[in-house]
């Protein structure tokens, strides 16, 4: 690997920096817990929320009863079509848009342990480049987003057939083609998330609370603007949207990404 990063041009750093990430990637534990509980995530709140979903309680301080809101459509665990991020109920929180926090701190946690073990001064020991780095962390914890979002969309499947609920898409106002496109929006959109957590992991570095909790504040500012983004209904334009925005954001924050770790220790 050393004579590759020594030699070679640009495409054959890359894809041995490519080829060692999935490698160490693949071989980390971290991956397969992430992919299990994107799994879990969706089967856990659509049973659960079966079971209290009608349940009243009375608030003590105001005397007002409550009714617990339940899933009664698995496209619900997905998103909505109207897109309203104004929503606070339970359906409209607890859907696949949290993904993107777990996203976030796989990436911190993957990058983290870059810096942690020294694994990034001996790789730039080597003449690698960091914008080699950047770029082959940004392609393979993109894939990596990709399998969780894809596990739980699986997961809400098994979910919601284990709950009973309705499989019916125009009963939230979508269509197949809608939720293909939703789907394809929600992932590419991750790229934002993916580059933001980057570059705070090239900022925080071994500190791994800094790194996690500036991409959590900074996935927060962000988390209103997904349900408009990719809403259920979804079509080709908020596919192109969400391509762009977080091709935009990669090329942007990779480029501060790669001056941090110019302009900086690695320590």
């Amino acid at each position: 690997m050393n004579e590759t990063m020594k030699k070679g041009g640009f495409k054959d750093r890359l894809k041995t920096m490519l080829n060692v990430d999935f490698r160490r990637m693949f071989w980390a534990p971290t991956v397969y817990i992430m992919l299990a509980v994107s799994l879990a995530l969706p089967v856990l709140i659509l049973v659960m929320t079966s079971f209290v979903g009608g349940m009243s309680a009375t608030d003590p301080q105001t005397g007002l009863p409550t009714t617990v809101e339940a899933f009664t459509n698995v496209w619900q665990a997905i998103g909505s079509a109207g897109g309203n991020a104004m929503r606070m109920d339970l359906t409209s929180m607890c859907n696949i848009n949290l993904l993107y926090f777990l996203v976030a701190i796989f990436v911190c946690l993957f990058v983290g342990e870059d810096f942690r073990s020294g694994y990034v001064k001996n790789l730039f020991a080597v003449r690698a480049k960091k914008l080699d780095y950047v770029l082959s962390k940004t392609i393979v914890l993109f894939v990596a987003a990709i399998g969780m979002f894809i596990f739980y969309f699986v997961g809400a499947m098994i979910g919601g057939g284990i709950a009973g609920l309705s499989f019916d898409v125009a009963a939230v106002g979508a269509s197949v083609g809608g939720i293909v496109a939703c789907m394809v929006s929600k992932i590419f959109f991750a790229l934002v998330f993916v580059s933001i957590a980057l570059t705070l992991s090239s900022v925080g570095k071994q500190r791994l609370w800094l790194s996690i909790l500036g991409s959590l504040a900074a996935g927060m500012l962000l988390f209103t603007m997904i349900p408009m983004m990719t809403p259920l209904n979804a079509g080709a334009f908020n596919v192109i949207l969400c391509v762009a925005g977080g091709s935009l954001f990669a090329a942007g924050l990779g480029a501060v990404s790669n001056v941090i770790l110019n302009k900086t220790s690695l320590v």
